[in-house]
């Protein structure tokens, strides 16, 4: 980096120094080094320093009098960009006060479009360049108005402000205020901010450096860690960096441990090492898990070896150790809804699926209350008996309940009749086809708005949204089960020929691997399927395979470029034209996000 004056440490960030973290390697004398594994270095990154001057119009057309910018990279500069913009409209007399630039001045300048053209040539196709200016907000904003007011785009890169990383590393005690001519006092900077904008970039570039040369002793060495500068890390969670030593940098499962060997939160991640650093960076905002870092003593991994393979590890550890810094540590109850088999079918809610019933069954749902929603609608259209009772099949001269008297229910208890009209809509309703249910409480809801029972109204659109989500979670969770057998395999990094597959033993993730080519996605397939049986579909197929479990596949299964290679039972993947899948119910806020659980957190 540029030489630049000494200045004493500021007290508005945690300065403290703190050994920079290199595979836990601290070197003796502070200095940036390159993290190829953890992205670009601050020595490698090429930072565009702009700042532009206006007419004091809004970003557009007629805004821009003059654009300066300066490239920079490891402390050198390798070029710059300065030029007049004929804006098209008079200089008002205050803007040529203070910047100097008239309208004579920029009369003969060149005109927006060839100055926009130029200048994002000279930005060039760097996708890592990094943008930094003074209050980078509104020159960003005036360059990308002024491009797109010439038909062009501004191309999009990410952004450091020097005002906002100023504010963390210089104390009131050293600058009075975070002006740029402030700053470049400060810092000694060789070119003096005069409100042109090829001197104030230059400016701002020595300002950038005295801003680096303050945050390197403070573990800020990467340009991940530049654009969370801006936010306070306690010193003592950036010493804890070197607990990512030795961690995979492939995917897996971390594991933060306590002081009393607790597994305090356990994660997953594509780059476990790379993840698991984050977390003692400013990148980490969540204060619970700020709480649970400094807690930490330890990280532990599991290498996995592929990332499907990891979050389905996660999943399995979370439920079995349960965490108490993880949020699905808490196992959650699953309802279902099925028909009872007597001589009078009724509708049960039950927490456990027997295998004769797997087809015949409709959710899960997370909660005992949505449940309940869903079968009292799927009663109240089809007309299905309410009453808990088991009854004869031959009516034994028992008495009628309320519902019979109230005409909601036609007494199959005193008249023996089965109600196979009723049975055949619930059991519709059960396998997912939901139309007419769907329909008639439209219709229930239109009437009862217009009678202005909005309350009623609003009940029956909380059971209709119950139902619906409680088919559609079927419709993710139930195909795996069915299908038996499920290999799958999809193209696992664009930049090779190399193939993830996994193996789903109704419904349980079995095992997964990577393979180099296609061609030995179908060897492995053929060697399993000789090798390893199919076991029968346990007696209680959910015990043995969460629901998330189950979402964590069926994400994966239906992603684009997925193949799959066996099916016991393809026709079981397949979803009927008719299912309640195709209804889009509209979302309303804070309402769905208890209903909506039984799709966003199954369990």
């Amino acid at each position: 980096m540029k030489n630049i004056r000494s200045v004493p440490p500021g007290r508005r960030l945690d300065t403290e120094v703190v050994p920079i973290h290199r595979r836990g390697q601290s070197p003796i004398e502070p200095q940036q080094l390159a993290f190829d594994d953890l992205g670009l270095s601050l020595e490698q990154a090429t930072f565009l320093v702009v700042d532009v001057e206006t007419t004091g119009e809004k970003p557009g057309l007629h805004s821009l009098t003059e654009i300066g910018a300066v490239k920079v990279r490891g402390g050198e500069v390798i070029g710059e960009f300065g030029t007049l913009v004929n804006p098209g409209i008079p200089i008002p007399a205050f803007i040529s006060r203070l910047t100097g630039i008239s309208t004579a001045m920029v009369t003969t300048a060149p005109s927006l479009a060839e100055v926009m053209l130029a200048f994002i040539e000279f930005i060039g196709h760097d996708s890592e360049l990094i943008y930094v200016a003074h209050n980078a907000r509104f020159d960003i904003g005036q360059l990308t108005g002024a491009a797109q007011a010439v038909g062009l785009e501004f191309p999009q890169r990410r952004t450091v402000d020097t005002v906002k990383l100023s504010r963390r590393v210089f104390t009131r005690d050293e600058v009075p205020n975070y002006k740029l001519s402030s700053l470049a006092r400060l810092v000694g900077a060789t070119t003096t901010p005069t409100h042109r904008a090829l001197d104030d970039a230059r400016a701002t570039v020595d300002v950038l450096h005295a801003v680096l040369s303050r945050l390197g002793p403070l573990g800020v060495t990467h340009v991940d860690d530049l654009m969370t500068a801006h936010s306070g890390v306690p010193s003592k969670r950036r010493k804890k960096i070197s607990l990512a030593d030795g961690l995979p940098r492939g995917s897996g499962v971390y594991q933060f441990v306590g002081p009393n060997d607790e597994i305090l939160y356990i994660g997953v991640s594509g780059n476990v090492y790379k993840r698991v650093r984050s977390y003692f960076t400013a990148a980490e905002k969540r204060r619970r898990i700020g709480e649970m870092v400094d807690l930490a003593e330890r990280v532990e991994a599991i290498e996995t070896a592929t990332l499907i393979e990891a979050e389905i590890l996660e999943i399995r550890l979370i439920r079995e150790i349960r965490p108490r810094y993880n949020k699905r540590s808490k196992p959650r109850s699953r309802y279902w809804l099925r028909l009872t088999q007597e001589p009078h079918p009724r509708l049960t809610i039950t927490k456990v699926v027997l295998r004769e019933h797997v087809d015949h069954v409709l959710g899960p749902f997370t909660r005992f209350a949505h449940a309940k929603q869903a079968k009292e609608l799927i009663e109240s259209v089809s007309g299905l008996r309410t009453c808990s009772q088991t009854l004869p099949a031959v009516a034994d001269g028992r008495l009628p309940c309320h519902m019979a008297e109230l005409n909601l229910c036609d007494a199959p208890c005193v008249t023996g009749i089965e109600q196979r009209q009723a049975c055949r809509a619930a059991a519709h309703a059960i396998s997912g086809n939901l139309d007419v249910i769907y329909s008639a409480t439209q219709e229930r809801m239109a009437k009862l708005s217009q009678l202005e029972r909005f309350e009623a109204a609003l009940a029956e659109r909380e059971r209709l949204y119950a139902l619906v989500n409680g088919a559609v979670a079927g419709a993710i969770c139930l195909p795996l089960v069915h299908a038996g057998r499920i290999i799958a395999a999809a193209p696992s990094d664009e930049k090779s020929a190399s193939w993830e597959v996994i193996v789903i033993d109704h419904g349980r993730f079995v095992q997964s691997m990577v393979v180099a080519a296609d061609i030995q996605v179908h060897r492995f397939a053929e060697e399993f399927m000789a090798t390893h049986p199919l076991s029968v579909l346990p007696e209680r197929p959910f015990e043995s395979v969460s629901t998330d479990e189950l979402r964590c596949l069926s994400r994966w299964l239906w992603r684009d470029g997925v193949r799959i290679v066996v099916a016991s039972k393809p026709d079981a993947l397949s979803t009927p034209l008719d299912h309640a899948q195709k209804i889009k119910l509209p979302t309303i806020p804070g309402f769905d996000e208890g209903i909506m659980g039984s799709l966003e957190h199954l369990d």
